[in-house]
C-alpha cells in the first residue's frame, strides 16, 4: 500500500476521492461522529476545549490510517490547493484558514498520483512549496 509522507497532501487527495459528488472512499463525517458522543456543534466544542490550532486526534488517526489503493490514486487527475477544502472541516472544524496548519510542504508524493494532470492553487491557499510551479511543469501537470 502506498504511504504519503506529507499528511496535508494526502488530505487533498482524500478531498478528491471522498468529498466529491460521487465519493470513491467511504465518507468520514466528523460532525456525525461527534454527535454520537453528544457533541452537537463541532466548532464550539473545539473552541471550548482549545483544540482550534490542531487537527483533532480522532480525525488525524482516521486519515493517517486510511489506506488508499493504487487504483484509486490513479483516478486522481486534479488537485486543488485551497484552504476551503471540505476535508479540513472534518479535521479542524474551527480552523479559520489563517495559519499554516494544512500547508503542503512537500510534493514528493506526486509520484503516487500517476495520472495527475491539473492543479489549482491560489496565493493564500495551502501550497507552501518553493518553486511549486516548476515542479508541476517538470511533471507535465497543468496549473491554473
Amino acid at each position: 500500500m502506498n504511504q504519503f509522507r506529507d499528511f496535508n497532501l494526502k488530505l487533498l487527495v482524500i478531498e478528491e476521492l471522498m468529498y466529491c459528488p460521487e465519493p470513491l472512499l467511504p465518507v468520514y463525517d466528523l460532525p456525525a461522529r461527534l454527535a454520537e458522543q453528544g457533541i452537537g456543534d463541532p466548532a464550539s466544542h473545539v473552541l471550548e476545549n482549545s483544540f482550534h490550532t490542531e487537527v483533532l486526534p480522532e480525525s488525524r488517526a482516521h486519515f493517517e490510517a486510511l489506506e488508499i489503493p493504487a487504483e484509486l490514486l490513479a483516478d486522481v487527475e486534479k488537485l486543488c490547493f485551497d484552504a476551503g477544502a471540505e476535508v479540513f472541516r472534518h479535521c479542524a472544524p474551527a480552523w479559520d484558514g489563517e495559519d499554516d496548519l494544512f500547508d503542503v510542504r512537500s510534493l514528493d508524493d506526486l509520484a503516487l498520483l500517476p495520472n495527475l494532470q491539473e492543479v489549482t492553487f491560489v496565493e493564500d491557499g495551502v501550497l507552501a512549496v518553493p518553486n511549486a510551479a516548476k515542479i508541476f511543469a517538470a511533471r507535465g501537470i497543468d496549473t491554473e
